[in-house]
């Protein structure tokens, strides 16, 4: 059984860090492409960024590049999210899922975790 646990949300000021992790089970981890999806209160699913199996090519959305890192270590079977230059406008609820593109959640879902960029 697939299982996708996000941890490490919070709240922080603007240009505030923070770095969300994924524990990931019941799949080979190392072999399928990864990402973060983003869902903010009244909007829909964003896709943020994404990494293949082995980890050696991240791609990122536009609205986070040079403030965002994705990267995974395989041999936890965990993704992780490091933000840095927090912004009001990147407040959500952030989940990851299998694959590297596109902004669908896995199914099934994790329960994701909140990020919230406040002062």
């Amino acid at each position: 059984e697939v299982q996708l646990v996000e941890s490490g949300g919070g709240m922080v000021q603007p240009g505030g860090s923070l770095r969300l992790s994924c524990a990931a089970s019941g799949f080979t981890f190392s072999t399928v492409g990864m990402k973060w999806v983003r869902q903010a209160p009244g909007k829909g699913p964003e896709w943020v960024s994404g990494i293949n199996g082995g980890g050696g090519h991240p791609y990122y959305a536009e609205f986070v590049k040079g403030r965002f890192t994705i990267s995974r270590d395989n041999a936890k079977n965990t993704l992780y999210l490091q933000m840095n230059s927090l912004k009001p406008e990147d407040t959500a609820l952030y989940y990851c899922a299998r694959g590297i593109y596109g902004r669908g959640f896995d199914q099934p879902r994790g329960q994701g975790t909140q990020v919230t960029v406040s002062s």
